[in-house]
């Protein structure tokens, strides 16, 4: 699970004059009086009692990994693309669809104070002994993937013949004025219980994180969240299994007025009141544990995702394993889809330079720009002819200023530094280029500016600290944003849930 990772990101220190609490405020209620989730950092609540001194834990588990033989078929079974058309949401925001799947009469039970309860734990006191907590090796199975036959699969698809465009020069462009933030404001939750959009009645939408756009067609703008869970999921992180975990979900929205929030008309089915899995995983960790969109964009009516196929999630914050980078399409509006055997960027050795990527169309091209798999990487870019979009070895990759074909791990990095889930847009009406990504050093999600892709890129503006929303990442910004107003999603691993983000620019052209 994505979030599985981003949770624990963003826990660098940041300059102590940021570091102050906001003041207390209630929990945000939506027009249904449902209580939603506050991702800012803010003081306690002053009704409550001072939370009670630190305690020990009476046990400490240190995970023992268990080798576990596990077959697993190839190729796997061909993906479930059952989908319903369940019509336009009721007039009444409050109108619960599915009553019989979701009993909002019964809210999930939540401990309205989760601090630690005063007399448990070894606590250590004045003039007593500190009391050693108790170690036990807790088994945890580590899957080894046994292949064995399965059925026949996904039919083969036809390889596209070699295409290689020979070196073309690739400058960089005269520079811009940075972008200067003067405002960032919390414009609403996207998604969970307390949402304006009420995802956990009307799709089973519980948990999920990411929030990935792109305009699909005039009007229209599609939403693609990474890993989703449904019932028993539990507020603070991923879940599990057994909690109705979808990789992806998809939603849709033609909501033009973002200053009070985004909100979703619509998501891909497959049942009554449940958001369908549009891209399918193994769900097997050490082979693959899921696939997660990264960015999105539309070629005429055909609709393209690009996605990291998951190996494993990493014990260490930030890191993960891929298999590959890939891109998956659409012909029936993003109902159903279909990942391309041959558009795909192997992650040989684990050094893949194009395994998290961003998208954009513009002008007789589409400009990926890439990352390693984790966020401990540099960003690189590469351009494609749009006729040959899902033919990689039509690529060329920027190199020291050429954009050069197969080179895709001597990219020349474009920006300093780390960066993490990009998020890059051309703003037609400046005639310039906005990239929004999580610089993990910086411990914020920060903007730039560029006349190129290529750049020269602007200075980082930062736009979200982790000192003022705890626990967040993402920053995939909204399509129908403009040079002045930058709307974006974050998530919040403390909820794990989504919010769309205003902040206000002020940028010379």
């Amino acid at each position: 699970m994505f979030g599985v990772l981003l949770g624990g990101l963003l826990t660098l220190p940041v300059p102590a004059a940021q570091a102050a609490p906001f003041p207390w405020a209630p929990s945000p209620v939506n027009s249904c009086g449902e209580v939603g989730f506050d991702p800012l950092n803010r003081e306690p609540d002053p009704a409550l009692p001072p939370p009670p001194p630190v305690l020990l834990p009476d046990r400490i588990d240190i995970p023992m990994p268990i080798p576990q033989l596990t077959p697993i078929t190839v190729p796997g079974p061909a993906p479930d693309k059952t989908r319903i058309d369940a019509g336009p949401l009721a007039a009444d925001p409050c109108h619960t669809p599915c009553p019989d799947i979701r009993d909002i009469s019964k809210p999930p039970e939540q401990d309205p104070d989760p601090r630690p309860v005063p007399g448990t734990g070894n606590r250590p006191s004045s003039g007593d002994p500190i009391k050693v907590p108790h170690i036990e090796f807790k088994p945890e199975i580590e899957p080894i993937p046994v292949p064995v036959p399965g059925g026949p699969g996904v039919e083969p698809q036809p390889a596209p013949p070699p295409v290689v465009h020979a070196a073309e020069p690739g400058p960089l462009a005269a520079a811009v004025a940075a972008p200067r933030v003067t405002s960032v404001e919390l414009a609403g939750q996207i998604t969970g219980h307390g949402s304006q959009n009420r995802t956990d009645v009307r799709w089973q939408v519980d948990g999920t994180d990411l929030g990935v756009m792109w305009e699909t067609k005039p009007g229209e703008v599609a939403v693609v969240f990474g890993d989703t869970f449904g019932k028993g999921w539990q507020v603070g992180g991923a879940g599990h299994d057994d909690q109705d975990w979808r990789s992806n979900v998809l939603g849709y929205s033609t909501d033009r007025e973002l200053s009070d929030g985004l909100s979703l008309d619509s998501m891909v089915q497959d049942s009554r009141c449940h958001a369908a899995e549009i891209l399918d995983s193994r769900k097997l960790k050490n082979w693959e544990m899921t696939t997660i969109p990264t960015s999105g964009f539309a070629l005429g009516d055909r609709q393209y995702l690009s996605y990291m196929s998951v190996n494993r999630w990493s014990r260490i914050p930030g890191l993960w394993s891929n298999n590959y980078g890939g891109l998956a399409y659409s012909d029936d509006d993003g109902h159903t889809w279909t990942k391309d055997q041959h558009a795909k960027w192997d992650n040989l050795f684990g050094v893949g330079r194009f395994q998290v990527a961003a998208m954009v169309p513009q002008g007789d091209y589409v400009y990926m720009f890439g990352t390693p798999n984790g966020r401990v990487g540099v960003l690189g870019l590469a351009r494609v002819p749009k006729d040959d979009v899902l033919n990689t070895t039509a690529y060329q990759y920027w190199v020291n200023g050429n954009w050069a074909p197969a080179a895709e791990n001597q990219a020349t990095p474009l920006v300093p530094g780390l960066a993490s889930e990009v998020s890059v847009r051309y703003d037609q009406d400046n005639a310039q280029w906005q990239m929004v990504y999580l610089d993990s050093a910086r411990g914020a999600i920060v903007v730039r500016n560029a006349a190129a892709p290529q750049g020269g890129w602007t200075e980082a503006a930062p736009l979200v600290t982790t000192n003022d929303y705890p626990q967040s990442y993402g920053g995939f910004i909204h399509p129908w944003s403009t040079g002045k107003d930058l709307y974006f999603t974050i998530s919040s691993w403390a909820s794990y849930n989504v919010y769309l983000m205003h902040a206000q620019l002020d940028s010379a052209n």
